[in-house]
């Protein structure tokens, strides 16, 4: 087998230019970035595959005196013909030719190619033609200099003061107000509710204590209750929450308290919680808690924001082949995830009002992101000069057999037979170029101030599983 690689102009754009000539002009479609590999077998060597094409068929074939799968490629072909195994073969074979030329010419493929034969389909020499497309390169001018918001990880005197009132309230305690009800009381109330003469399900109770402004039971009613005292009934008409027509509410308020919170001091913060001995203390473990959490939602949104940022650096369409494909996988994980909790995509969609085109549609967006993101990455890989090596590639088996419970050279022979190894590189040369983004980008908080990028990465593990750019293959082949 020979093979020979030339650039190739996408016959689709022609044709909707022919097409356009004579009616109103249709989208022009995406432009793809295209080769052609053009692919030579001699007869010798096809013959070869004819002839494993006759084996194939001797399985399938029972001949009196022969035993299955054993009948001579001579009594076939006198008995079925040459050309049902040359159509065999070409089945098979050009796929396995093709590869090999995909290999040898290093074609990074995106799209099923279309392949036309152009000799041998009834005899001699057999040669085809393979239209590749093939993943387009970027530009991404400015990816050194992006700048991305984050929520800021430090805590605001305004937090602290809200967990420190949030803990007074309870230890606070109830005390008779001896004064009308105003907003914050504690009221004990008999509540009664009718509509038509007929009790409304869920509103008549008795010694009923309500916190006046929660809003829980009516519209309008708990600025009713404000400015009542103990004993004090009250009648009035309200909607209650949730429904759509009034009830008649009579209630009596047996008993007004309010809130009396405890003075925080060093002595009161020592008493009750214990292991503070100051208040200062105290404010200081809170603002750390407060911290830490709002770090930790700051990382989870690192990347995103970071890609988020790379992907509109990506000026030029993206192929529809590589969004289509990366949509159908978001299907079809969406789909087992919940096949997983016993629920049909079918139900899913009736509760939620969806048809399945809306459904796709609405993750389209997603997956143009992650396209870009793609692209970018691989641009950032090859301006920044970074390359994978054996060691990259072995720490990455070594990974995944962590992963999967395997042996890593388990999974390198996955890798090796399945023919994902060049993937895999670029799986991890993508990671180490999202490893240079996320130790470049400028990181600030909605103040513009800049935010400790070391903590933002003091647990960042590397692994980038994010299903959201640039998925890991893994060995998914065989699992």
């Amino acid at each position: 087998m020979k093979s020979t690689i030339a650039p190739a102009e996408d016959p689709r754009l022609s044709a909707a230019a022919e097409e356009g000539a004579d009616e109103a002009p249709a989208p022009t479609p995406t432009p793809r970035q295209l080769v052609k590999l053009t692919v030579e077998v001699d007869e010798a060597e096809f013959d070869r595959d004819i002839d494993q094409a006759f084996r194939k068929i001797a399985r399938e074939v029972r001949l009196p005196g022969f035993r299955n799968g054993k009948v001579p490629r001579k009594v076939l072909e006198a008995r079925i013909g040459l050309a049902a195994a040359r159509e065999e073969a070409l089945r098979d074979a050009v796929p396995n030719y093709l590869s090999k030329a995909v290999r040898e010419h290093d074609v990074d493929l995106i799209a099923t190619p279309e392949v036309q034969i152009t000799a041998g389909a009834e005899d001699g020499p057999v040669a085809f033609d393979a239209l590749c497309e093939v993943r387009p390169t970027v530009a991404v001018p400015g990816y050194g200099g992006l700048r991305v918001e984050l929520p800021s990880p430090v805590a605001t005197e305004d937090e602290i003061d809200e967990a420190v009132e949030a803990e007074r309230r309870r230890q606070g305690s109830l005390e008779d107000a001896d004064r009308p009800v105003a907003h914050g009381d504690h009221v004990t109330l008999t509540l009664a509710a009718t509509r038509e003469g007929e009790p409304v399900p869920g509103l008549n109770t008795e010694d009923w204590l309500y916190e006046v402004g929660k809003g829980w039971v009516a519209e309008g009613f708990d600025d009713r209750l404000v400015g009542a005292s103990a004993g004090d009934e009250l009648s009035f008409s309200a909607i209650p929450s949730g429904m759509t027509e009034e009830a008649d509410f009579t209630v009596t308020v047996t008993a007004v308290q309010e809130m009396v919170l405890p003075e925080v001091t060093d002595e009161w913060v020592s008493e009750i919680l214990g292991e503070f001995d100051t208040v200062e203390e105290w404010r200081a473990s809170i603002a750390e808690r407060i911290g830490t959490g709002k770090l930790n939602q700051a990382r989870n949104q690192f990347i995103d924001r970071a890609t988020d940022a790379l992907a509109e650096l990506v000026d030029a369409p993206v192929p529809d082949s590589m969004v289509n494909g990366d949509l159908q996988s978001r299907v079809q994980n969406f789909v087992q995830q919940f096949q997983a909790q016993g629920i049909s995509i079918d139900q899913w969609l009736a509760a939620t009002g969806q048809s399945s085109d809306q459904f796709v549609e609405s993750l389209r967006g997603q997956s143009v992101k992650a396209v870009k993101v793609d692209l970018a990455l691989r641009a950032v890989a090859d301006a920044e000069g970074i390359e994978v090596d054996d060691d990259d590639v072995n720490a990455e088996y070594a990974r995944l057999a962590m992963r999967y419970g395997q042996k890593a050279g388990e999974i390198r022979k996955v890798y090796e037979k399945n023919d994902a190894v060049t993937d895999l590189m670029a799986q991890i040369s993508k990671n180490k170029a999202l490893d240079w983004l996320l130790e470049h980008v400028e990181v600030v908080d909605p103040n513009g101030v800049e935010i400790d990028r070391a903590a933002l990465l003091g647990t960042h593990d590397h692994d980038h599983d994010h299903d959201h750019d640039h998925h890991d293959h893994d060995h998914d082949h065989e699992h």
